[in-house]
């Protein structure tokens, strides 16, 4: 199991893509495994056949366990994941297993490996000249000889594309070598597989937005019905099913339990008409500038709570406890709570004041449709600095929510609905919604967060404040 940082310690084998006796080439995903941050895809650093998966699926292994070994040129096993455990054979092939690492570290799909540049360059040559063809047909004819025939001709013209995009073509039905690749080196993209498949995903994408009052609930309500399954298997008679806890619902009870109980947490509530809101967003799937884009209330209420924050900074701030310090960020990390088959994760949008509403609207889209394939990385779930989860999509009114540790702000929107409301003088129906904001009291005094939740309830009341307090 390699080191996959953040501080993360042990993974769970959710599940194997190869078996003995498969044939594997470097970087092909061979297993996937769920850290307590996210389900990640780990690629084989070698080429050859695997010789043995030391674990079966649904094992939790500490980081520097064997996981799997490949037989390297048909000689001795290899450690695929672990490095160090290479000299386990005999002291012959030590020499021969040692220069491996150094040139490439097995590392988890998306951070990248220093030699990355150097695993590409060699197939390019490959396909694009015949400088070594005896080399090439020794190989070919070694593939041949223990795989089925359809298996050979795969090597031969594979297009360069990560395995997160591999898995993600696979799921989407689309066929790598029908994409037109748009990355650099003519790799292909996540967005080129997602292009390819919006055909057939377009019908899906209609009914995902029927309710003007919670447009967000599509990629909320995706992976919802995953605690079905749960109740399915329980036979008659059984009255307690214990489930283990670990992975992503181990560290989201440890990180609730530690902020809960280290923040003094204060709630404020505030009902808005956002009836202008609403028009607004309907004029906005109209613009010319958001066309392709997921426009919905959520947008607006991110751009709003980001014009809040620009007017009263001192609430996007952390609390050091070490240091005896409160740190002030200059920079918003937006993190959006989102409900995954695994639990709850709050990825975040990097430099969320800096972009437009367009970018705005992109990052929010991709963020999504990435939790949404159980894709976050570790990495986008660090570095928040305010939250804000989205309640309404499961038609609650509001909450109390507990700040994401590390952060001093979390807004929750409810639902969006129809209500009797005075307006100029007279009952009308009208779009109406219940902000709460939560705060860590030892750095936000009652008087910020006040002003904090009253500038969001503000703009959404009134959107043109999106540009007269810009």
């Amino acid at each position: 199991m390699p080191d996959v940082g953040e501080g993360l310690t042990e993974a769970e084998i959710l599940k194997w893509y190869v078996q003995p006796g498969d044939t594997v080439t470097d970087g092909q995903v061979v297993c996937e495994v769920e850290t307590a941050k996210a389900a990640v895809e780990l690629p084989c650093p070698f080429d050859g056949v695997v010789h043995e998966l030391r674990f079966p699926e649904g094992t939790t292994v500490d980081v520097g366990e064997v996981i799997i070994s490949v037989n390297v040129g048909g000689d001795e096993p290899a450690a695929a994941e672990t490095p160090a455990a290479a000299p386990a054979p005999a002291a012959a092939p030590e020499p021969e297993a040692e220069p491996e690492p150094q040139g490439r570290q097995p590392v988890l799909v998306g951070y990248g490996v220093a030699a990355s540049s150097t695993k590409r360059r060699p197939r390019k040559q490959a396909t694009a000249t015949a400088a070594a063809p005896a080399a090439l047909a020794a190989v070919q004819g070694e593939l041949n000889g223990r795989a089925p025939a359809p298996v050979a001709p795969v090597p031969q013209a594979r297009p360069l594309a990560k395995p997160p995009v591999r898995k993600l073509a696979k799921d989407l039905g689309v066929d790598l070598a029908t994409v037109v690749p748009t990355g650099p080196d003519g790799i292909v993209t996540r967005e080129d597989v997602h292009k390819a498949a919006a055909p057939a995903q377009a019908p899906a994408a209609v009914p995902a937005q029927p309710r003007p009052q919670a447009p967000a609930a599509a990629p909320q309500q995706q992976p919802a019905p995953a605690a079905a399954p749960v109740a399915e298997p329980v036979a008659a008679g059984v009255r307690e099913t214990r489930v283990p806890i670990k992975g992503v619902r181990k560290a989201t009870a440890q990180a609730m339990v530690g902020s809960a109980f280290t923040a003094p947490h204060v709630t404020e509530f505030v009902t808005v008409d956002v009836t202008r809101t609403m028009r607004l967003v309907e004029e906005l799937k109209t613009d010319r500038d958001m066309a392709g884009l997921r426009v919905n209330p959520l947008l607006l209420v991110a751009r709003a709570l980001l014009v809040a924050i620009r007017r009263h900074p001192e609430i996007n701030a952390s609390w050091d406890e070490a240091a005896q310090e409160i740190v002030v960020k200059h920079y918003v990390n937006l993190g959006i709570a989102a409900a995954t088959p695994r639990g709850l994760i709050v990825p975040n949008i990097k430099d969320a004041h800096a972009k437009t509403l367009p970018e705005l609207a992109t990052a929010l889209g991709e963020l999504v449709a990435t939790a949404r394939e159980g894709r976050t990385t570790p990495a986008a779930m660090q570095g928040g600095t305010v939250t804000i989860t989205n309640v309404g999509v499961f038609g609650v009114d509001t909450g109390t929510p507990i700040l994401n540790p590390g952060e001093s702000a979390i807004l929750a929107v409810g639902a969006i609905k129809l209500q009797p409301w005075v307006h100029k003088g007279k009952v009308k129906p009208r779009h109406v919604t219940t902000l709460a904001l939560s705060f860590d009291h030892r750095l936000v005094d009652g008087e910020l967060g006040s002003k904090v939740l009253a500038d969001v309830a503000a703009v959404l009341e009134q959107p043109k404040r999106l540009i007269t307090w810009a």
